[in-house]
């Protein structure tokens, strides 16, 4: 057979791909059922695998904010820049949430478009939300263990450890509206991360989707209902005069915050831009 023959042959076995297919991003209508979608399966995820993966998203957290302390600590860069750096720094935990695959809270309170397009119910919703956030719980705070024992605190002659004090002791002292304010423009942030991170087709894409929102985030100072599961406990274990009163203090606001920046202002917002009236249902 000819060449041209093989070429014609190859071709029709292998036809070029649709412009749809080549350009390495989704419209935000495909982003939004992308979302729904997803959080139809995380919401009938079996119960094992649901805690499984919530307890590594938690250590994942963690781990990104094991690296802000450190990166914060003594950087001589000054207030802003060093506060960019950590944002950058504890972009790591998300990008892992998202590409080795996890369940996190903050990020599955986009579900919500699952339910308000009515393919989950409330229980499986509330289900959802209960089974990962104790999961992140148990990650976070065994991670924090974990840190304790590595000895790792004690670099650069205890400053780390010392940074990490402090910032427990900062987010115990926020008053009660400015935890909840700043845990709702947090998850806001947080969950157009996860919505960016979407559109793309490619992890390096993903990747750099994720890393400015939640750079914003830490940068600015909000708060992160998981991230402070690590952070306080960790100040706790320090023995820095932290209650468990002082944790739960914290969490509550937090955790409420972080529903509504998340839910409200990303999931629903989008669901009636993208979904509502789109026959989805």
């Amino acid at each position: 057979m000819s060449e041209s023959g093989n070429m014609n042959d190859a071709h029709s076995r292998n036809p070029p791909p649709r412009p749809d297919e080549v350009v390495d991003s989704y419209k935000p209508a495909a982003i939004a059922e992308l979302i729904q979608e997803s959080g139809v399966a995380k919401a009938r995820l079996g119960t094992l695998q649901t805690l499984t993966l919530a307890v590594l998203a938690g250590a994942f957290i963690a781990f990104g904010a094991m690296l802000f302390t450190t990166a914060v600590t003594d950087s001589g860069l000054g207030f802003g820049p060093a506060r960019l750096l950590g944002g950058a720094a504890f972009s790591l935990g998300l990008i892992l949430v998202v590409i080795a695959g996890a369940e996190l809270f903050t990020g599955n309170n986009l579900i919500v478009m699952a339910w308000a397009d009515r393919r989950i119910t409330g229980r499986q919703l509330l289900r959802n939300w209960v089974l990962v956030y104790a999961g992140n719980v148990v990650g976070a705070v065994a991670t924090a263990v974990f840190v304790m024992w590595s000895g790792t605190l004690e670099l650069g002659g205890g400053a780390v450890a010392r940074t990490a004090l402090s910032i427990a002791k900062a987010k115990v002292a926020l008053p009660f509206d400015e935890a909840l304010v700043r845990g709702i423009l947090c998850n806001a942030l947080v969950c157009l991360a996860v919505w960016l991170s979407m559109a793309s087709r490619q992890v390096s894409g993903k990747i750099l989707a994720i890393m400015f929102p939640i750079t914003a985030f830490v940068a600015l100072g909000f708060e992160h209902s998981i991230a402070n599961l690590y952070f306080i406990p960790l100040g706790m274990m320090l023995d820095g005069g932290i209650s468990v009163a002082g944790l739960v203090g914290n969490l509550v606001p937090v955790t409420i915050g972080n529903l509504i920046g998340g839910s409200l202002m990303v999931g629903l917002v989008y669901w009636i831009a993208y979904r509502y009236g789109s026959g989805g249902r």
